[in-house]
């Protein structure tokens, strides 16, 4: 008999009060890459996103397993946005929230729960129709973007050439690679702590041969 997944925990708990209404970017950003840069540089200057509004990066599967998937922690992740931010928008530092949100594999419902998090209703900034369409089902205000080359910064692409790179020597090398769809200052971060070399021992289970 198969045995029943495990079930995740519901961690972080969210805030005793959820946050005011901002301008929601909800993605894994597993790892933040400059798709995500470029959208939120977007969400930050966008005529329909009000100035005064924060920009809250929505950090999701917060509560899932060290995987290939989902190789870094929200903390990590954090730092990540933080890093960019102080790098490229650092007079936005005081505007840019971010947050940690937990699975719960219940797509009608994640708005509902989301928002104990992210706050709401406020205006959703995405370049994701499904999730798009979840939110303008909640009767949230949503502003849809396309994001150009997307086939470029998909996520697993992204954390294949990672995994790649947790095998090679050379430190300047590595971030030559890295920087060609992560920004330099989120590169940094992976290489110079060596984030990307946890990635050598992920990967599906096989059965061994021979």
């Amino acid at each position: 008999m198969d045995e029943e997944p495990e079930e995740l925990p519901m961690l972080p708990d969210p805030p005793e009060e959820p946050p005011l209404p901002g301008i929601i970017l909800l993605g894994r950003f597993q790892p933040f890459h400059r798709g995500h840069a470029w959208l939120l540089e977007q969400a930050l200057s966008h005529p329909d996103c009000p100035k005064e509004l924060p920009v809250r990066i929505a950090l999701g599967s917060a509560n899932q397993p060290e995987d290939l998937a989902n190789p870094w922690s929200a903390e990590e992740r954090e730092q990540m946005v933080r890093a960019w931010v102080a790098a490229e928008a650092p007079h936005e530092e005081a505007r840019v929230q971010v947050v940690a949100i937990p699975d719960i594999d219940d797509p009608p419902n994640w708005v509902e729960h989301a928002s104990r998090y992210h706050g709401g209703p406020g205006i959703l900034f995405t370049s994701d129709a499904p999730t798009a369409e979840l939110y303008a089902a909640a009767d949230w205000p949503v502003v849809n973007v396309e994001l150009m080359r997307r086939q470029d910064f998909e996520g697993w692409r992204i954390r294949d050439t990672l995994q790649m790179l947790s095998t090679v020597s050379e430190h300047e090398v590595s971030l030559e690679v890295a920087c060609a769809t992560i920004p330099e200052s989120v590169s940094r971060l992976i290489i110079d702590n060596g984030w990307h070399a946890r990635l050598a021992f992920m990967g599906l289970p096989v059965e061994p041969v021979g």
